[in-house]
C-alpha cells in the first residue's frame, strides 16, 4: 500500500537531517507536501560545493524578529521556511472554512498574520478562499509593499496592517462577509448584548462607518476601534476580527458573531422579549474574558451600564433592575387633603 506523506512528515524528515529527495517511489504526496518540497528545492544551491554548509531550517519564530529592513536573503529564507509554511497552511485552512460556511463569495475575504516587526503574510487578490493554496500566500511590509509571493497581495491589506500598527497585540486578522453579521453592518447597529456567554467572552463589537474598501480611510476608521474591540462591523461591507493568539481564533470570532446575529434575528421573531443576563452574571463573564487577555470597553463599568441594547429595534431591555425611585420627603396625605378642603372653602366664599 502506498505511503501518504504530508507537509508535517516532510518537516520531520528535514529536522532529522534526512534527504527529502529520496522519498519512496510510490509515495503519495499531499498538496501541502508538494508545495513544501518545491519551497525547499528553491532553498538548495543550484550546484554542489566542496564543503556544503548546513542550511538552517526555521521551524519556529526567529529568535530576533525580522523586519522589512532585514537582508533580503533572510526574509526569503523566512518566507520559505517550514515555520512560515505552517502559517500559510493555517491561512488556507481558515479560508476553506470561510468558503464552506458561505462567509465569502467570489474572491471575497482576506487574512493576514504578523511574521515580524513590520512584515506580514497575507492572502492574494482575486483568489477564492475555497481554493486557496500555501503557494498563493504573499509577504508584505507594513506599508503594503509586496516583498515575496507569486500572486499579487490582497487589495485590502492596508486595513489589516493598520490594525497591526495600532494594536501591537494583534497577531492575526480575518475579514469576510458572513450574511447575518453583515446585515447588522448594513443596518449600522451593533448586535444587542447580554444574551449568550460565548459571544460576550470572545467578541467585543463596534461599528465603523463606511469608506471605500481597501482605502486608507477605511483602515484608519477600523484601526481607531481596535484598542477596545476585537470584532468590527464595517458599515455596508462586512466584518473584520483580530486575535492576539492565532488566525484560527480570529476565524472563531467570525463563527461566533455570525451564529449570534442569526440567533438574535430568529429570537426577535418569537413574539416575546429576549431574556438577558443580570449584572452579576455579566460581571462573571467579563472576569473570564479579561483573564483570557481579550479587550472589552466594559471593564470597570457598573452593573447597570453593562447591557446597552437601546439600538436594537425589536426591543431588548437589560435584566439589571433599575434603582428604586427615591421617596418624596415632607408630604403627608392627610395634611394635603385638609389643605385642599380649606382652599376649596375659601374659594367658594369668595365667589
Amino acid at each position: 500500500m502506498s505511503t501518504v506523506i504530508s507537509a508535517k512528515d516532510i518537516e520531520n524528515i528535514v529536522a532529522r537531517g534526512g534527504d527529502v529527495t529520496k522519498l519512496p517511489a510510490d509515495a503519495i504526496l499531499t498538496p501541502s507536501a508538494k508545495d513544501l518540497l518545491r519551497d525547499l528545492a528553491r532553498q538548495r544551491p543550484a550546484t554542489p560545493v566542496s564543503a556544503p554548509a548546513a542550511v538552517p531550517v526555521i521551524t519556529g519564530p526567529p529568535a530576533k524578529p525580522l523586519s522589512s529592513k532585514s537582508p533580503k536573503a533572510e526574509l526569503e529564507a523566512l518566507f520559505n521556511s517550514p515555520y512560515a509554511q505552517e502559517l500559510k497552511e493555517q491561512m488556507c485552512e481558515m479560508g476553506h472554512r470561510l468558503w464552506k460556511r458561505a462567509y465569502v463569495d467570489g474572491n471575497g475575504g482576506n487574512m493576514a498574520i504578523r511574521l515580524g516587526e513590520d512584515i506580514a503574510l497575507c492572502t492574494p487578490t482575486l483568489v477564492s478562499k475555497g481554493s486557496l493554496k500555501p503557494s498563493d500566500i504573499c509577504l508584505v511590509d507594513f506599508e503594503g509593499n509586496q516583498l515575496f509571493g507569486s500572486k499579487k497581495r490582497t487589495s485590502e491589506i492596508l486595513m489589516h496592517l493598520q490594525i497591526m500598527k495600532r494594536q501591537p497585540k494583534a497577531v492575526a486578522t480575518c475579514h469576510c462577509h458572513p450574511p447575518y453579521a453583515t446585515a447588522f453592518a448594513v443596518a449600522g447597529i451593533a448586535p444587542p448584548t447580554c444574551m449568550l456567554p460565548e459571544y460576550e467572552v470572545f467578541c467585543a463589537v463596534a461599528v465603523a462607518p463606511y469608506r471605500t474598501p481597501g482605502s486608507p480611510e477605511m483602515g484608519q476608521l477600523v484601526a481607531d476601534l481596535v484598542d477596545k474591540y476585537n470584532t468590527i462591523l464595517m458599515a455596508n461591507h462586512g466584518v473584520v476580527t483580530w486575535s492576539h493568539n492565532n488566525i484560527e481564533e480570529a476565524y472563531w470570532r467570525m463563527e461566533i458573531i455570525e451564529a449570534y446575529c442569526r440567533t438574535i434575528v430568529v429570537a426577535s421573531q418569537l413574539g416575546r422579549p429576549a431574556n438577558t443576563f443580570t449584572g452579576p452574571q455579566m460581571q462573571e463573564l467579563l472576569k473570564i474574558k479579561q483573564s483570557l487577555g481579550f479587550v472589552d470597553p466594559r471593564y470597570g463599568m457598573k452593573e447597570c451600564e453593562l447591557c446597552d441594547s437601546s439600538d436594537w429595534r425589536p426591543g431588548v431591555a437589560c435584566a439589571v433592575p433599575p434603582a428604586p425611585e427615591a421617596p418624596v420627603v415632607g408630604l403627608d396625605a392627610e395634611a394635603e387633603a385638609a389643605v385642599k378642603a380649606i382652599t376649596d372653602q375659601i374659594l367658594a366664599q369668595l365667589k
